[in-house]
């Protein structure tokens, strides 16, 4: 039987994803930000891992995880629901753990950031005029002309909204996929 040390480092691309995740939840929660200096060196690294681990085919596995973690995030940023860290947060679990990964990732960050998002209105104590917020952005997403102004839009209703730091919910559903997958041990 392999010790807990072997084991860490069979899966240690899911444990660096681990502490990146943490990291940038922490940095998320303080500032409402995931910053550069974190996700482009991520996203890179991952890169450069997995060519060194599997070659040209390594790399494209790894570009195929970095394009459907952009791409599962990117309407959201595109319209104002999001920042784009969070953004390159995911492109970067998708450079180091490939597609199927940061897919099942997502779907857990999804719901872990859907009950956040619950449980901070229900604090806040104003779900009526939440409910109508977002009713009113629904409405704007129907009938807005593009993307552009839809960003517009968010930008200026920003000051006024509750805001979810998302990589908070993006590290503890990624995580908690991690661990359900049996992926850090």
């Amino acid at each position: 039987m392999s010790t807990l040390l072997e084991q860490i480092f069979e899966n240690g691309a899911v444990w660096f994803v681990t502490v990146i995740l943490v990291v940038a939840a922490i940095i998320d929660g303080a500032i409402l930000k995931v910053p550069n200096w974190l996700t482009f060196p991520f996203i890179i690294g991952g890169w450069v891992h997995c060519s060194l681990v599997g070659g040209l085919a390594g790399f494209g596995w790894s570009l195929a995880g970095t394009v459907v973690g952009m791409c599962l995030l990117l309407f959201l940023r595109n319209v104002g629901g999001m920042g784009a860290g969070d953004v390159k947060l995911l492109a970067g679990i998708g450079a180091w753990l490939g597609t199927t990964n940061t897919l099942y990732a997502f779907a857990a960050t999804a719901i872990v950031g859907g009950i956040m998002a619950v449980i901070m209105v229900l604090r806040q104590g104003e779900v009526q005029k939440h409910l109508a917020m977002g009713h009113q952005i629904l409405h704007e997403w129907k009938t807005a002309k593009n993307a552009k102004e839809l960003a517009g839009i968010a930008r200026e209703r920003k000051p006024n909204m509750m805001l979810l730091p998302y990589g908070i919910p993006m590290a503890i559903g990624s995580i908690a996929y991690f661990a359900f997958a049996g992926l850090l041990i």
